[in-house]
Parts: structure tokens; C-alpha cells; sequence
């Protein structure tokens, strides 16, 4: 095998010329899992434009809930193109090899916007937590400008650790098997194939595990449970009602996200009942589906977002129907 090599801290690290992903080799209809990626991807990038659209020349639409809405399209965008394109090219082009610089990239971006993703719903969790608990300084503390350091902050905080966790990578040495079972240039599947010592990268994806997932999903179930304990000490029935009908697009967001993830986790990595290739399936639906089905719940759900979306169909209609007669 043909391979890099570079000297560092005077011991010899062996960089292979790149890793072949083989996830999907095993499954008998995978053509059919790969039109319907395609309609996901499409989907994503429609319906994210039309949202970050409809948010970006809609003056009133300018506040902080839909600055993070925002955030959250863009995030949507960027994971999903990060990952379906390069799955399909895999089944089209029968090209499952990946160069080693760009396997860093692609597990760079994946990760860095995946825990961008759910920290980006933890920030709508805030949001609820700050209009429903505090109404009344609701526009003093969670205004557009704090709103924006919050969003600045955990990019670069995500981006930051991330770059970091990644750059480690390039300490390991790969001698024997180049072989990536997963659906991507996953993290620990790459670390494991190192023939020297991963603890470092081990140790980094403990962390990252607990930082990207179990921190922002622990704040929004706390968040909940606060305003849950606010809107039940609301006398008028009508006042709950109203309080909890504002939240029901984000409970929707963060089931979708987080459910399929703990369900993979658990069974497959800790209690072990799915084997290898169903979990491969599990997890690229996991990361796919929920970028793809954001826009559509915040077009559905958020009464502003689809009255504005409407509108802008009919004047397009109407501007159409005008130049044909």
C-alpha cells in the first residue's frame, strides 16, 4: 500500500492515500434508499430556501425566535450537503474510495454542524423558556443582539472543538485495513483502524458525545420542565393553552432529532440487538431525515412563516398568470 508518511514528535505516522466507505455494500435494495435520499436532499434545500427566504425580506419576521429559526436552515442545509451528496455519488459512480485530507474535511463538517444542530435547538429551547417564564422582560434580555452573540458563540465554540478533535486525527498512523464501515468518513470507525494509540481521539469523542448531545438535550428537557411548571400556575385555562401551542413545532424538531439518536445508541451501541448494518442504515436516517423535516414543520406549524410563504406563492402565481395573459 502506497502511503504518506510524515515524521512527528520523532516517531513515523503513516497517512494511507485515503479510506474506502463501505456501509452500504451489504444491502440487497439499496438503490431504492438512494432515490428517496435524493428526494430528502432535494426537499432540504427547497424548503430551508423558502424559510430563510420568507424569514430574510419579511421585516417583521426579524426577531430573535426566527434569527434562530434561521440558524437552524442554514445548519439543515449545510449537514445534509455534507452528506447525501457524497452517499449517492458512492451508488452512481461505484466510487467508494475518499482521499485522506478530504475525509478530514468531510468528518470536520459533519460533525461541526451536527453539534451545531443540537445546540441550534437548544437556543429555540431558550427562546420558549425566556418568552413563557418571563414575559414581561421577555424583550429586554432575549433581544436581537443577544441573540446573535448566542448564535455567533456556539458557532465558533462548535467550530472551534471541532477543528480540534479532527486535527488530532492526523496524529494517528493507518497501516493496515483502509476500511471505513459506515456511511460517511465517520469518526471512531476511522480512529479504530489506527494501528497505533487512540486514546487521545477516544477520549475526544466521549466528550463530544456528552458536549453535542447529552448537554443541549439535558438543557431543553430542564427547559420544559420550567416552563411546564409556569404555564400550570397560569390561572386561565386559555392562557395555558396559548403558552404550551408555541412550543409544539420545537417539541416536534427535538423529538425527531434526539429519539432516533438515543434509540440507535441504546440498542444498538450499548445493548447490542441491531447488527452492524442495520445501525449503519439507522444512524444516516438519524442524521438525514431531521434537516429535511425542520423546514417543512416551521412552514406548517408557525403561523407566520406560512401566511408569508402562502403569499409569496399567490404573487408569484399572479405575476404568472399575467405575462401568459
Amino acid at each position: 500500500m502506497s502511503s504518506l508518511r510524515t515524521v512527528l514528535n520523532d516517531s513515523l505516522i503513516i497517512h494511507p492515500p485515503g479510506f474506502y466507505i463501505i456501509g452500504f455494500q451489504t444491502f440487497p435494495f439499496i438503490g431504492v434508499y438512494f432515490i428517496f435520499l435524493s428526494f430528502v436532499y432535494v426537499v432540504t434545500v427547497l424548503f430551508n430556501s423558502l424559510v430563510i427566504y420568507v424569514i430574510s425580506f419579511n421585516h417583521c419576521l426579524h426577531t430573535p425566535k426566527f434569527l434562530a429559526v434561521t440558524n437552524l436552515a442554514v445548519i439543515d442545509i449545510v449537514l445534509n450537503t455534507c452528506n447525501i451528496p457524497g452517499m449517492i455519488k458512492i451508488f452512481l459512480v461505484k466510487d467508494n474510495f475518499i482521499p485522506f485530507n478530504l475525509c478530514l474535511v468531510q468528518m470536520f463538517v459533519y460533525y461541526a454542524f451536527g453539534s451545531l444542530e443540537s445546540i441550534a435547538l437548544a437556543i429555540l429551547a431558550y427562546d420558549r423558556l425566556i418568552a413563557i417564564c418571563f414575559p414581561l422582560r421577555h424583550n429586554s434580555v432575549n433581544t436581537l443582539r443577544s441573540m446573535s452573540c448566542i448564535i455567533g458563540l456556539t458557532w465558533s465554540w462548535s467550530l472551534g472543538i471541532i477543528a480540534f478533535s479532527t486535527g488530532i486525527m492526523t496524529r494517528l498512523s493507518f497501516c493496515n485495513s483502509v476500511r471505513v464501515f459506515s456511511y460517511f468518513c465517520d469518526y471512531a470507525p476511522v480512529f479504530r483502524l489506527a494501528c497505533n494509540d487512540y486514546t487521545m481521539q477516544w477520549s475526544a469523542a466521549s466528550f463530544l458525545t456528552i458536549m453535542i448531545l447529552v448537554g443541549p438535550f439535558t438543557f431543553i428537557i430542564l427547559s420544559y420542565l420550567a416552563i411546564l411548571v409556569t404555564v400550570f400556575r397560569m390561572k386561565s385555562l386559555d392562557s395555558r393553552v396559548k403558552a404550551l401551542a408555541t412550543c409544539v413545532e420545537h417539541v416536534i424538531l427535538v423529538a425527531v432529532f434526539y429519539i432516533p439518536l438515543i434509540t440507535i445508541f441504546t440498542i444498538g451501541f450499548y445493548l447490542r440487538l441491531i447488527d452492524p448494518d442495520q445501525r449503519v442504515l439507522s444512524l444516516s436516517l438519524a442524521s438525514c431525515i431531521p434537516p429535511c423535516v425542520n423546514p417543512i414543520v416551521y412552514s406548517l406549524k408557525t403561523k407566520e412563516i406560512k401566511i408569508r410563504a402562502l403569499a409569496l406563492v399567490r404573487k408569484n402565481k399572479i405575476g404568472t398568470d399575467q405575462r401568459n395573459s
